[in-house]
């Protein structure tokens, strides 16, 4: 269980030693980082599923959560660099529907930024509706925002991925993870998928929830900022109360599913490679230029936020520091998920950095495995 598998140069070995402190803490995990255009860090260890003792292999895959808003913001980036899309566009001269009370002036920008409005998606939809992708796509368009458009930022968990990906389809007729695969995956060998298909589906980690607490005041806490009353409660388990951190996210009708904000599937290196060639030049393949990354990474959006109780700092489509990780510096630009994994790049010191596991821990402030990996990281190269 604790072996740690893979290999490293040897100027990271303190990422090596900082992913094998870890491994009590996991079931399985595995990390990548490439610098200067280069893997420097690839390794795995633990267990792929604890009932059947599998172990974690070299290329096994683990759900990421809110990790893949990262891809999904780097694909439309990737279309406004090609005039495909226009970050001033409103989203309803794409989506004429999306115009329906009050709606007419949110931008692409405004998605992007959580400054939408739209974080909880209103509408008594089935797990069946929202996993077709339209029957959600159209509560969202019928419904009202939950607070005045761009007069505030809060963070929209799910609704991130619909909106951004129903704007993908119109302006292009591909689904997002579409676009995906064929912009980023194919080109860069990527084992990374918005919507796994069937004949992957025996390589995916199973995942496991974070521990509920036994503590009544941790109870009493997180029913007073998360319960099913409050915005951040609606937004996390919403719609219709559906979502869980828990089993349901092993069932192979959800991995199919494209949710472009919460389902990404891959590997640690497929999000460290992702990265690397979003700053840089990976075979013959870049995915933004300069210029893109720099207005991406741009702060937008910073201070108290409408749906989580915390501050949290937001560029276009990505999170930035000290929301993306306290150990992350300045300059840098990512996604974590929930329950622990992070992918991130970090133009200034040609760093690209992915982790993924498949045990959740419960934090909205970091996560202290992937905070000492990061830690290390840095320590290897300063």
């Amino acid at each position: 269980m604790s072996e740690v598998h893979g290999r490293f140069e040897p100027r990271f070995a303190a990422v090596r030693d900082a992913f094998a402190q870890n491994l009590p803490e996991e079931v399985g995990a595995a990390c990548c980082v490439y610098w200067r255009g280069a893997p420097v860090v690839d390794v795995w260890g633990g267990l792929a599923d604890r009932d059947s003792g599998a172990p974690w292999q070299e290329d096994t895959a683990g759900i990421v959560f809110s990790t893949t808003k990262g891809l999904t913001a780097t694909l439309v980036h990737r279309l406004v660099e090609g005039g495909v899309l226009d970050l001033d566009t409103p989203v309803a001269a794409l989506w004429p529907e999306f115009a329906a009370e009050g709606k007419g002036g949110i931008l692409l920008r405004d998605v992007l930024t959580h400054r939408a409005g739209l974080a909880a998606v209103d509408g008594n939809l089935t797990l069946e509706d929202v996993l077709a992708w339209q029957p959600v796509c159209d509560a969202i368009a019928a419904q009202k925002p939950n607070w005045e458009p761009g007069t505030a930022h809060g963070y929209h968990a799910r609704s991130f991925g619909w909106i951004l990906g129903e704007c993908v389809r119109r302006a292009t007729g591909k689904t997002l993870g579409q676009v995906f695969a064929e912009e980023a995956a194919a080109p860069l060998g990527l084992d990374f998928w918005i919507g796994l298909p069937d004949a992957e589906q025996a390589r995916v980690a199973t995942l496991y929830g974070p521990p509920e607490p036994t503590d009544p005041k941790l109870i009493a806490l997180r029913e007073k900022f998360m319960g099913p009353e409050t915005l951040l409660g609606r937004v996390l388990s919403g719609p219709s109360n559906l979502f869980q951190y828990g089993p349901m996210w092993n069932e192979p009708a959800v991995r199919a599913a494209e949710m472009p904000s919460s389902n990404g599937i891959g590997t640690a290196r497929a999000l460290a490679r992702f990265y690397a060639a979003v700053i840089g030049e990976i075979d013959g393949t870049r995915l933004l230029s300069s210029a893109s990354v720099d207005r991406a990474r741009a702060e937008q959006a910073s201070g108290d936020d409408a749906v989580i109780p915390l501050p949290t700092t937001f560029g276009l489509g990505f999170m930035l520091p000290p929301t993306l990780g306290v150990a992350c510096p300045e300059g840098s630009f990512g996604h974590p998920g929930a329950g622990g994994s992070l992918a991130f790049a970090d133009p200034e010191r040609e760093l690209a950095f992915g982790y993924v596991m498949n045990q959740m821990q419960t934090g909205i402030t970091g996560d202290p495995r992937s905070e000492r990996l990061v830690e290390a990281l840095y320590a290897s190269i300063d």
